[in-house]
């Protein structure tokens, strides 16, 4: 069996540096021909953005944004220049954000992420993502079919017909949620139908706990995991290594520290940030709102692009203090006004009756003059008082939490 879906997959790491960043240049310039992004980006020579540091300049687009942007300049926020006609098909996601599937072959880039998992051309795939309005259905479907699957567009829902389907067609594969994957394997053991035909799987779009990977192994199934949204479909897959996701060919994916387009260091837990080479319709410093973080070397099965350890929560921390919100942004701020700090965690608690907060910071040069200089600054970037606490590099976890909420709900 060949193990890697092309030559790309195990190119030299400098190899696809070059490739990607000889490419954004014309990619930028298709995008700022676009009205909103030639306002993000103005004064900004499309040749200057060669290299990583060169795109870290550039301001993110945070996919929390795209509701009001879209709602005030329907359909795609001012950020597509091409006719909502010249695309495949229009989708919309909750929010409302409108999403286009473009005409070419593989349109979300899927076809790799199902060969990572085991499914190959001439298997047929019961695909249970939604096809109403939204593009998860399509994006796997797309997916399968490109890679040369045929596939069952059997939606979430109404097991007993899909019972039925699976029975007659035998399919050797299932793309879904994790969670529905258990309820169709849990409905057919009591209903005594036989869904054996599925050997493997690849799924998304919700949590995968090991106890749950566990109980689908014992049933026989080699379920993997992708990691994608509606904007840009497969971001990341898992692979045979079972040792994190490898971020999909085409993209480049950027670790920011959250509430800023400031990469972290590498292995540090930070937002996913993505820019797609798609002419048609990129996408350029997309914040997504997810956290992650890198992982080292290069994955055992072989691909060389760059791994991460998967979905490790939301990034936006956004709080509200005595009323007031507070951001990350705005502890990314206190971080930018002292460079003698390191990482920042601002602790919310409850003293009494009233909401109290304090910042812990990192750095190898603690003092009472510091404290109090850096307690000024909380003071004025978040107009609210709180303590600070300066401790040793390497005391506060890596986890990417930079506001850490923890007052009782009870």
């Amino acid at each position: 069996m060949t193990a890697h879906y092309d030559a790309l997959e195990t190119r030299e790491h400098a190899a696809r540096e070059a490739d990607l960043f000889a490419r954004l240049p014309d990619v930028l310039r298709s995008a700022m021909a676009a009205p909103a992004y030639a306002e993000r980006f103005k004064g900004i020579d499309p040749a200057s953005l060669t290299s990583r540091a060169a795109l870290a300049r550039l301001p993110v687009l945070r996919k929390s944004e795209l509701p009001a942007l879209h709602k005030a300049s329907q359909p795609f926020g001012g950020f597509v220049t091409a006719a909502p006609g010249s695309f495949a098909r229009l989708f919309t996601s909750p929010g409302p954000i409108f999403e286009p599937e473009g005409r070419q072959a593989d349109p979300w880039r899927g076809a790799r992420a199902l060969f990572a998992a085991g499914f190959r051309p001439e298997d047929i795939v019961l695909n249970t993502f939604s096809y109403h309005l939204t593009p998860g259905g399509f994006i796997f479907d797309a997916s399968a079919r490109a890679l040369g699957c045929a596939v069952i567009p059997a939606g979430p829902g109404n097991a007993e017909q899909q019972f039925e389907l699976i029975e007659a067609y035998r399919p050797i594969g299932y793309s879904g949620t994790p969670d529905f994957l258990k309820i169709l394997l849990d409905a057919a053991a009591t209903a005594g139908r036989d869904v054996s035909s599925i050997k493997r799987a690849l799924v998304s779009g919700a949590a995968f706990p090991p106890s749950l990977q566990a109980e689908i192994k014992v049933r026989g199934i080699d379920a993997y995991q992708a990691f994608g949204t509606a904007d840009l479909g497969l971001i990341a897959f898992e692979t045979g290594a079972r040792d994190g996701m490898v971020v999909n060919e085409d993209l480049i994916m950027e670790i920011v520290k959250p509430g800023t387009g400031d990469p972290v260091a590498p292995g540090d837990v930070g937002e996913i940030v993505v820019t797609s080479l798609d002419p048609h319709h990129p996408w350029i410093r997309l914040a997504l709102g997810d956290l992650t973080a890198t992982l080292p070397g290069t994955s055992p099965c072989g691909r060389t692009n760059m791994r991460i350890k998967g979905w490790m929560g939301r990034a936006d921390q956004t709080t509200k203090v005595k009323g007031m919100f507070v951001r990350p942004e705005q502890i990314a701020e206190i971080g930018k006004r002292h460079p003698a700090l390191g990482r920042l965690r601002l602790v919310v608690t409850r003293e009494g009756e009233t909401d109290a907060m304090t910042l812990k910071a990192e750095t190898a040069a603690a003092s009472v003059a510091m404290q109090e200089e850096v307690a000024g600054t909380l003071r004025a970037v978040t107009k609210l008082g709180g303590n600070v606490e300066l401790v040793s590099p390497g005391a506060l976890p890596n986890d990417g939490k930079v506001i850490a909420d923890e007052r009782s709900t009870a």
